[in-house]
């Protein structure tokens, strides 16, 4: 769990959030796939960025506020291969830019690899 559990973490290539800034919130295409946008905390992003976006460096790391989130959040088990009873965070509603506190490049190191983001 994040030492501060009231930061989360969601991952988006530039060109997608460039989408949400213009519409004003982000509704990435899980939301209408599996119903949420998949969110982290700061140590346990580099899980699903080495699972689904390895090598790829157009990644944002976006930091949100928890309590300025409109839609609820469920704690809930990622994907096979996950530390046991490791829980994801995620948002049964579009991410609304007025939660989101910073926009920061999350790039891989140079054998193309994530690390947490503390």
């Amino acid at each position: 769990m994040s030492s501060d559990p009231e930061v989360l973490v969601h991952l988006c290539p530039g060109a997608q959030w460039r989408i949400a800034e213009q519409a004003g919130q982000h509704r990435p295409e899980s939301l209408d796939a599996v119903g949420f946008v998949h969110l982290s905390t700061p140590e346990q992003v580099h899980l699903p960025a080495n699972r689904i976006f390895p090598g790829r460096t157009d990644l944002l790391l976006i930091r949100i506020d928890a309590a300025r989130l409109t839609a609820p959040v469920r704690w809930e088990p990622g994907v096979p291969g996950d530390p046991d009873a490791m829980l994801f965070p995620h948002l049964y509603g579009p991410l609304p830019l007025s939660a989101v506190m910073s926009i920061t490049p999350y790039p891989p190191d140079t054998d193309g690899r994530f690390a947490p983001s503390m």
